[in-house]
């Protein structure tokens, strides 16, 4: 059963962090956070020293003064377990729970994250002091909500110790039955004599003198994964079982190429899926990068979801830590509600003094109320008070991108082809031109429901398993519209080649054999018929059925195709064997959404991004202009912007420079 959060209109704040600062600085805080219009902080999350001075004995009266607090000035409470960052006497008195990495080498603690995942010492002193919590605050009225842990895997993804060999060994024994013979099929292990006769011989793959096993690492990563999950749904089920009504949530990092945690995995767990989101200072277009992320978030959670920590300005871990543009702290959390966040909230909510942390942005920055960013924060909750109805809608999509978290560690092993090929990379560009055109997206794993959409894109599925594969070939033959990437079915769920002939599990459906491949060198272009260049990857393509659409130009694979399209069943399959260059994928994708009977969202001036939520009564349409020049876009006779309150009775609407709208719609405009 999914417990929901209780908190009426748009969630609205940031990580707390009181125990940081004198106490008679609290009433400054929650008096400002009511300017602001802070309705909810995240608190505890790094406490765990100042909880439990020693073992076993606990001083629970700040956070009790601090709750008391919130309470009283009508903020809520999303309580964290303080398990990110055991005490330095937990280390004393337990050293074997510091992490080993693959080379060998103990970490010191002095930092956040410092555990082995698997250490009995450390889950047992975890769920101790997350039991302590629970039953001390169940039933707290400030308390909304329970934060489990912070960021899992954000530092300690993998431990290569003993005790972490021990439990890897455990988790291989279930994943194949305590059969050792099925293991070593799995991993081929008859390559390089690495063949396994007791379990007790099967080690991490640590640091080694030639390139590890590949279904070994591939096992490793979800092992690991799994093995952070246990111990969050462990803290979980303490807390569940002191407040079994409270709802639960831990924070993900779904973007910046973390992929520790295949996420699919861990979204059922949580009553309230949540999501970390930093902007890269290298990256000219961070709202694309926005909108997928809060694509893929929403699609994990399936509706509406919390931004649990993003910026108001500069972030303190990148070589250059770059400032937020006019209007960009707004827009910024604007496109994260647009994409289905039913809160937002920054980390932190006063910028600290001191620590590791201390040139990071905050709500209440250094120079204080008088600065731009206090100024866009106040603006920021007024706007989402203003937005409250919104709460609970959901996006609608027609567009399903297929995204795999296995796929994504499978391909991103050592010696693939080309190591220039990364899957994050490949979705992007697929998903940029959508973005640019309007176009709702959905991600979905393999092996999802693909019922309510007309087409589905695979930009990139090294691994797929032959139920995934069946699934995705059968939405095709049932009607849908269906567009592989290069080196897509590759190999099998255990890292193995499908033999005979590329791309392996899709060959059938794409109506081509490709029968060698020739990935491209850096810079490194092919011409296109029709105009254009593809680069990344070529591979030598014969139909053997479906229709060529484009071929290669220039170099070895002259006149071969580069691009297909196949009638399978009722439906349609695409095979892009490139990356062709953005002008040629825009242009072959806007073909392929235009057949499928694919619509915009809404048709907008270039710059202009619309995104829809779907209400039980309205639709919410969401216009952010992100180049500065404004725009007028058509709406509905009767709708009303509700950032201004303004109703549209002219049939469109006007997007200030750089700004925002929101407009509430009949649920007749679209279907």
């Amino acid at each position: 059963m999914k417990r929901t959060l209780s908190l009426p209109g748009l969630a609205y704040g940031g990580d707390y962090n009181p125990e940081q600062w004198p106490e008679e600085v609290w009433a400054e805080d929650v008096r400002l956070m009511a300017e602001a219009g802070v309705n909810m902080v995240s608190v505890n999350i790094f406490s765990w020293a100042l909880l439990e001075p020693a073992e076993g004995a606990y001083d629970f009266s700040r956070l009790d003064r601090i709750l008391d607090m919130l309470y009283t000035h009508g903020i809520a409470a999303d309580l964290a377990t303080p398990t990110a960052a055991p005490p330095a006497w937990f280390f004393r008195a337990h050293p074997e729970a510091l992490p080993v990495d693959r080379d060998g080498r103990r970490l010191s603690y002095g930092s956040r994250q410092t555990f082995c995942p698997s250490s009995p010492a450390y889950r047992a002193a975890a769920l101790r002091i997350a039991g302590e919590l629970g039953r001390r605050y169940a039933d707290h009225p400030a308390v909304v909500m329970w934060h489990v842990h912070n960021e899992y895997g954000c530092h300690n993804a993998e431990c290569h110790c003993d005790t972490s060999a021990e439990a890897f060994r455990r988790w291989l024994r279930t994943r194949y039955a305590d059969d050792l013979a099925a293991l070593n099929d799995a991993w081929g292990t008859t390559f390089w004599s690495q063949w396994y006769y007791d379990w007790d011989e099967i080690i991490p793959p640590r640091a080694t003198g030639a390139v590890p096993n590949p279904t070994h690492q591939l096992d490793w990563r979800r092992f690991c994964s799994d093995e952070l999950l246990s111990l969050c749904t462990a803290e979980r089920d303490v807390l569940r079982e002191a407040a079994p009504s409270t709802p639960a949530t831990t924070n993900f990092m779904v973007m910046y190429n973390f992929d520790a945690l295949d996420y699919w995995r861990w979204a059922p767990e949580l009553d309230v899926v949540s999501n970390d989101h930093y902007l890269r200072s290298t990256d000219p277009e961070s709202e694309i990068d926005i909108a997928l992320s809060g694509d893929l978030v929403r699609s994990l959670a399936g509706g509406p979801w919390l931004l649990m920590e993003h910026s108001t300005g500069a972030v303190n871990w990148q070589h250059v830590n770059r400032a937020k543009g006019p209007g960009e702290l707004r827009r910024n959390a604007l496109a994260h509600v647009a994409r289905g966040a039913d809160g937002i909230a920054f980390f932190q909510w006063r910028a600290a003094k001191a620590g590791a942390e201390q040139w990071h942005s905050a709500m209440l920055p250094h120079a204080g109320t008088d600065s731009v960013i206090w100024r866009d924060v106040v603006q920021l909750g007024a706007d989402l008070r203003a937005l409250a109805e919104v709460r609970g809608s959901r996006g609608v999509a027609e567009v399903a991108v297929v995204w795999d978290w296995n796929a994504k560690w499978a391909l991103e092993l050592p010696s693939q082809p080309s190591e220039e090929v990364r899957q994050l990379d490949l979705v992007r560009s697929w998903y940029e031109p959508l973005w640019r055109a309007g176009i709702a997206v959905d991600f979905v794993r393999p092996g999802a429901d693909l019922s309510a959409y007309r087409l589905v894109l695979a930009p990139s599925l090294y691994l797929v398993d032959d139920a995934g594969a069946e699934n995705l070939t059968g939405f095709t033959e049932r009607g849908g519209t269906l567009v592989v990437g290069f080196h897509s079915g590759a190999v099998d769920e255990n890292c193995h080649v499908r033999l005979g002939g590329y791309p392996g599990a899709f060959r059938e459906a794409l109506g081509v054999r490709t029968d060698e491949l020739f990935p491209l060198l850096p810079g490194e272009t092919v011409g296109l018929e029709g105009g254009g260049t593809g680069s990344l990857w070529s591979e030598r393509v014969r139909p053997t059925g479906a229709q060529v659409v484009s071929s290669y130009t220039d170099g070895p694979l002259t006149g071969v195709p580069a691009l297909t399209r196949h009638g399978y069943g009722t439906g349609t399959a695409w095979y892009v064997a490139t990356l062709p260059d953005p002008d040629t994928l825009t242009a072959l994708l806007d073909r392929i959404r235009t057949e499928a009977g694919v619509t915009p969202v809404r048709v907008t001036p270039e710059g202009v991004e619309a995104a829809l939520r779907r209400g039980r009564d309205a639709d919410y349409l969401f216009l952010i202009d992100h180049r500065g020049k404004g725009a007028e876009v058509p709406v509905a006779a009767d709708a009303v912007e509700l950032l201004t309150g303004r109703p549209l009775t002219d049939g469109s609407v006007t997007v200030p420079p750089g700004g925002v709208a929101v407009v509430r719609e009949p649920r007749s405009v679209l279907p």
